[in-house]
């Protein structure tokens, strides 16, 4: 039986908490928006600034009570929309900024880009197509296939039929991970021209896909592979970036490492 959604003339029932590790272990938290109760991964805490604004707090450690939301957009823009953040903090002039689903979508990208950054410095990392083909390859095999977002179609459909070819019909259990521009992976990674990328198995690479999920939760985007290595220009522009980078408009191959 789903819980009922609090109207928004509705008093909520004291909801804060002081965080994560200053209460009970593994509680389960209250969203604001459903009343669901969840585990805190599956939340976002929020607390007061000193201006009384709603601020996210993504690690669940900021001082001062806090109250939880669903983690996903459509929950914080709810809780926005019907001032629940309000009701909850049960003060005057508090403040949520309309574009808070925006800022918090922008937080989780930036701590994916972090977390390629570590698993980078761990060694997960292995870049360019012809060392992605390979690792596929390889007995060891790779945890995730890693595209920019506006990386060719070509060297996306390549390299999903060397996933293909390597793991049959379990390739649905090798996340596709193509959130990141070429830009902002080849800043993430401190390499020039990332287009194509795997991920090894390793803490590095646990930690940054537990990141991934969350900002595709967050979005309310799958994290299985469905059809792995599609891309999604995000440009705009028919065909994308080659591994030699060049823009490929036409979707016709080009070589590149």
């Amino acid at each position: 039986m789903s819980a009922a959604v609090p109207t928004e003339t509705e008093t909520l029932p004291d909801v804060l908490d002081a965080g994560l590790g200053r209460g009970r272990a593994g509680a389960e938290r209250t969203c604001l928006v459903t009343r669901r109760t969840l585990p805190p991964a599956a939340m976002i805490r929020f607390v007061l600034g000193p201006d009384d604004t709603v601020v996210p707090d993504l690690r669940a450690k900021l001082p001062g009570r806090g109250g939880w939301v669903t983690a996903t957009r459509r929950a914080v823009e709810e809780a926005v929309r019907r001032r629940q953040f309000a009701r909850a903090f049960k003060r005057q002039g508090v403040v949520a900024a309309p574009d808070l689903a925006d800022v918090i979508e922008a937080a989780l990208r930036d701590d994916l880009r972090q977390g390629f950054a570590l698993a980078n410095k761990a060694g997960c990392v292995v870049t360019g197509f012809t060392k992605v083909e390979s690792a596929v390859a390889s007995a060891g095999g790779v945890a995730a296939l890693v595209h920019a977002s506006d990386a060719s179609p070509d060297g996306c459909r390549k390299l999903a039929q060397a996933l293909r070819r390597r793991y049959g019909d379990a390739i649905s259990g090798i996340p596709v991970v193509n959130d990141l521009s070429n830009a902002e992976l080849d800043m993430a990674l401190g390499r020039d021209h990332v287009i194509h990328a795997a991920l090894v198995a390793g803490a590095g690479t646990t930690g940054l896909l537990a990141r991934w999920r969350r900002l595709r939760a967050f979005r309310g985007e799958p994290t299985t592979s469905g059809q792995a290595g599609a891309s999604s220009d995000a440009s705009g522009v028919p065909g994308g970036v080659q591994d030699d980078g060049r823009i490929d408009s036409t979707g016709a191959s080009a070589s590149g490492g």
